[in-house]
């Protein structure tokens, strides 16, 4: 007796991964970012982050303005300068003309943070993903690189919020260094007085949010590329230990 013929079967459909939210990519970028980087394959929207971070930033900013004030911002950039001599012998009204130009331009540029970010985060992608997709054929299109930029800034809120913090503690206003708000980096460590620009410079650059968004942007990158983690991370810190080189250089010259 001839056997039935079976009928093949058809195998069970495997779900498909449900889309993240925006809400859950930002909080994934800080306690998996795996999950949220491979989705940016899936859409590479970076508007969240940014609003989040921009808020955070201004935020920043306006204590600053309150509890430091951009003048005494200004004092305290010229007396660690060259010109702090020059300018302690211009007359006083010389001085006020000086103090006010670079207060309105120091302020223009602290609440204009929001479109800072945009600018930077496009000329780092432009450096970053050139590099991966000449060096290394990476799949990664430019909208997903300048995404994976935006989302590796997010630990800079946590530099934000920190300096929120200290600045309402009652940090010294004399003693408040713009470019090092809070002790995450080894140059905050460091007299001005006494230690060389150059070397203060390249001690910046040990600094754990730095380090955190380096790490980031190389997880991004291996994400939605075939590029190693590892190597990818490499890549990144090469650039931006290039990048401390030359601007601490430039620094030590002025």
């Amino acid at each position: 007796m001839a056997a039935v013929p079976t009928p093949p079967v058809t195998p069970a459909p495997v779900p498909a991964t449900p889309p993240m939210s925006e809400g859950a990519r930002i909080i994934n970028t800080f306690i998996a970012p795996s999950k949220t980087f491979t989705d940016l394959k899936r859409s590479a929207a970076w508007w969240a982050p940014w609003v989040l971070s921009s808020i955070i930033a201004l935020a920043f900013m306006f204590t600053v303005g309150k509890k430091i004030g951009f003048e005494q911002i200004n004092r305290n950039a010229i007396s660690h300068s060259a010109r702090a001599e020059q300018f302690d012998k211009l007359p006083a009204d010389q001085q006020a003309k000086q103090l006010q130009f670079w207060n309105t331009f120091i302020e223009v540029i602290a609440y204009g943070t929001p479109v800072l970010i945009l600018f930077i985060t496009l000329i780092s992608t432009l450096v970053l993903w050139g590099t991966f997709k000449v060096g290394f054929s990476a799949e990664t299109t430019f909208a997903q690189a300048y995404a994976i930029g935006i989302f590796a800034g997010l630990p800079g809120i946590v530099g934000a919020i920190l300096g929120i913090i200290s600045l309402f503690a009652g940090v010294s206003p004399e003693g408040f260094d713009m470019n090092n708000p809070v002790g995450t980096n080894l140059a905050y460590y460091l007299d001005p007085d006494t230690t060389g620009k150059f070397v203060r410079g390249m001690a910046s650059s040990i600094d754990l949010i730095t380090i955190w968004s380096i790490v980031l942007l190389g997880i991004g990158f291996s994400c939605t590329s075939k590029v190693k983690r590892s190597t990818a991370i490499v890549v990144v810190l090469v650039w931006f230990l290039l990048w401390k080189l030359l601007t601490s250089g430039l620094a030590s010259l002025g």
